[in-house]
């Protein structure tokens, strides 16, 4: 077990992953609608080592990607956490906020509740000083998050994904800042 404290928010529970959501994880992954925005479909294998990936990450940061779950629901719809990049940038050192929800999951405020409470966890918890979030230019559903969050595009930060070939469509990335409050949340 990854040992990932729990989050909760009016409807939703930030949980640690489960080997009953390798399944749903996959469908998630497998859905080309979902990973419209990202380099390629993930496999069963994949996703498995993903959730070991995230898992490990807890254990050895304190914090990470969560599985997400809709209180009565739906025991699984995605994932919404805070992870550190494992690339180099010129904003490295980072810790990054990142979702992914299933698509039956999109247009009912599920990303931006559990965003909520993740950057809750992030500076009242970790007291980290900042949080990111980057994407490519195009996926507009996921700026709208951002901005919703209070995170504000910085045009001087963007870059070449460095994991990404040159000429990749997908190489090009806006980066969205959010300072820790001054009087804190």
């Amino acid at each position: 077990m990854s040992n990932a404290p729990e989050l909760h928010t009016e409807r939703l529970v930030l949980r640690e992953w489960r080997d009953a959501d390798l399944d749903p994880f996959a469908a998630l992954n497998a859905d080309p609608e979902v990973m419209r925005f990202m380099p390629k479909l993930l496999s069963r294998d994949e996703c498995a080592a993903r959730i070991q990936s995230f898992r490990d990450h807890f254990r050895d940061h304190g914090f990470g990607l969560w599985a997400v779950e809709v209180r009565g629901l739906a025991p699984f719809v995605g994932f919404v956490g805070l992870n550190i990049p494992r690339f180099e940038a010129p904003f490295m050192p980072s810790v990054e906020i990142g979702w992914r929800l299933a698509h039956e999951a999109w247009g009912n405020g599920f990303a931006t509740e559990a965003a909520r409470a993740v950057i809750a966890f992030g500076f009242n918890e970790l007291a980290l000083q900042e949080i990111l979030s980057y994407t490519v230019p195009e996926n507009v559903r996921s700026r709208r998050v951002m901005e919703r969050l209070g995170m504000r595009h910085d045009p001087a930060g963007d870059f070449d994904h460095p994991l990404l070939a040159e000429g990749h469509p997908l190489r090009k990335h806006v980066l969205y800042r959010l300072p820790r409050p001054v009087d804190g949340l």
